[in-house]
């Protein structure tokens, strides 16, 4: 039984005065009352704040929030790229992180490198290494280019890449970052089937997106995040219909086919 605990999470990171983005930031973080101070006494952004919840087998849970609310920075924390600076996060299960299609992956090396890096990561054996890299090789479609380093790919080869690996590998706990879907017409027909197996396998998701409809779809539980925080945790249509004005409440329970 799969199982994820974050529990009172906190994440700053320190501002450096001297590059005008810093600035820009320093200006958000002072007008939403984001800003703090580390133990080695540098001005911080206080991306998250105190954040707790806990997710058992079957949950499936949603992010919302406007753009710097800290949804992306709960999902790379829980991945393991972001360290909290109090609180802890403690996961029992395989973790699947579809934050970015190139993310694990090392530029200087080719696909099938790539491919076998990432089995052996996760415990594989010769024998399951060899049907990975099948599936990878048939699902992306790459062909030749498996042999070439990941640096000469283009964009779009290196999403179909990284799209193919991640989804190869069944999780028990899958974090998703938007509903990433990238690619032509046939790899894009191809990706949406493949990812709703995936999710559909995974004993709990953890979804952030902008979509209501998805949200509405796919969840069982929504988290609004408003700067840094918990602001309301609850039922999907619950939280939406406080989250959203009126009429687009309306609109993204009639396409998601749930009555208003």
């Amino acid at each position: 039984m799969a199982q994820l605990i974050v529990d009172n999470v906190s994440v700053s990171f320190p501002l450096y005065h001297t590059e005008s983005r810093s600035l820009k930031k320093t200006v958000f973080a002072a007008a939403s009352g984001r800003l703090g101070e580390d133990s080695r006494h540098r001005l911080t952004v206080e991306a998250l704040r105190g954040v707790s919840f806990t997710l058992n087998s079957g949950d499936r849970l949603g992010f919302i929030g406007s753009n710097g609310a800290g949804k992306t920075t709960l999902l790379r924390t829980m991945a393991g790229i972001y360290e909290p600076v109090a609180g802890s996060i403690t996961i029992d299960g395989a973790v699947t992180a579809l934050l970015d299609p190139g993310q694990g992956m090392n530029p200087d090396l080719t696909g099938n490198e790539n491919i076998r890096l990432r089995a052996l990561f996760n415990g594989y054996s010769e024998a399951q290494i060899r049907q990975l890299q099948e599936d990878v090789a048939a699902f992306a479609g790459l062909d030749q280019f498996l042999a070439l380093p990941v640096r000469t790919y283009s964009s779009g080869m290196v999403v179909r890449l990284g799209f193919a690996m991640a989804t190869a590998i069944l999780p028990q706990i899958l974090l998703m970052d938007e509903w990433i879907l990238a690619g032509d017409a046939s790899f894009l027909d191809k990706a949406r089937h493949r990812l709703e197996t995936m999710v559909r396998g995974a004993e709990i998701l953890v979804l952030s997106s902008h979509s209501p409809t998805i949200i509405l779809e796919w969840c069982n539980r929504l988290i609004w995040m408003e700067n840094g925080m918990v602001k309301a945790d609850g039922s999907p249509e619950e939280v939406l219909a406080a989250y959203l004005p009126p009429d687009q409440f309306a609109h993204a329970l009639e396409a998601a086919g749930k009555a208003a």
